[in-house]
């Protein structure tokens, strides 16, 4: 792109006196001048959707400016940079590089590996603070019948039902629904612990269960279990789908 330069100064020529040959207009003179003003023409770009080669600067609008302004990059990486603070989160479904490549400013650390983001609640203690973690993928598979361990419990309630076989006592101190050691049982102490009571619902697998002997003239008893259970973990997990997350840090 170039500017036009005039070849001849036509109005020094006014000043020269009559006859000098100078103070003549040459048709060569006019055509040079002509010549130089149709280069820069062709050189110059179109006010209407003008092509630009090289390396076109412009003013650079300030930040929020919202015109028909052209937008420089400086502009550009500014706006990209007011939309992503420092705090911000990035997320990607399918490219791992880091956004301070991809975006070209900022440092980004991968962020939530494994858990998902949740609204911050300041009227719930779980989720009112910023980055607080909890939660788990699967309820407990294992532990003793007074606890559980791993990461989550379910409550009895929770649970599908489910049951555990109950054997009888291997002795009773008294007929169950008599008055008199000639009732359910025809008198004596028999044992009943090879049969089955009934069935007691709970968590995990008993490993043992008994019930006590019943009381005179009546039917009141009691179940206990002792030992440990076990199982398969439950998982908790909601329907998720991966995607990379990255957390402005500067």
């Amino acid at each position: 792109m170039s500017n036009y330069t005039k070849s001849t100064n036509f109005a020094t020529k006014d000043a020269l006196a009559s006859g000098n040959p100078l103070k003549i207009v040459k048709g060569t003179e006019i055509d040079t001048e002509f010549n130089n003003i149709a280069t820069a023409i062709a050189t110059k770009a179109d006010l209407a959707s003008p092509t630009f080669t090289g390396t076109p600067a412009a003013p650079t609008a300030s930040s929020g400016t919202s015109t028909t302004q052209i937008a420089t990059t400086a502009f550009v990486q500014a706006a990209l940079q007011a939309l992503h603070p420092v705090g911000s989160i990035y997320i990607n479904a399918t490219n791992s590089t880091n956004p301070g490549t991809l975006l070209g400013f900022g440092t980004w650390t991968a962020f939530g590996a494994g858990r998902v983001p949740v609204g911050f609640n300041a009227s719930d203690t779980d989720f009112d603070t910023a980055e607080e973690t909890g939660g788990a993928k699967t309820v407990s598979s294992s532990g003793t019948i007074s606890g559980t361990v791993g990461g989550t419990s379910l409550t009895e309630a929770q649970m599908p039902k489910h049951y555990h076989l109950m054997l009888g006592p291997n002795s009773v101190s008294s007929p169950q629904g008599s008055g008199s050691s000639s009732g359910v049982y025809g008198g004596g102490t028999p044992d009943d612990s090879t049969q089955a009571y009934g069935t007691y619902s709970t968590g995990g697998n008993a490993s043992s269960g008994s019930q006590t002997t019943g009381t005179s003239n009546g039917d009141s008893h009691t179940h206990s279990f002792s030992g440990t259970y076990s199982g398969s973990a439950t998982s908790v997990l909601q329907p998720y789908i991966t995607v990379y997350m990255w957390k402005r840090t500067a």
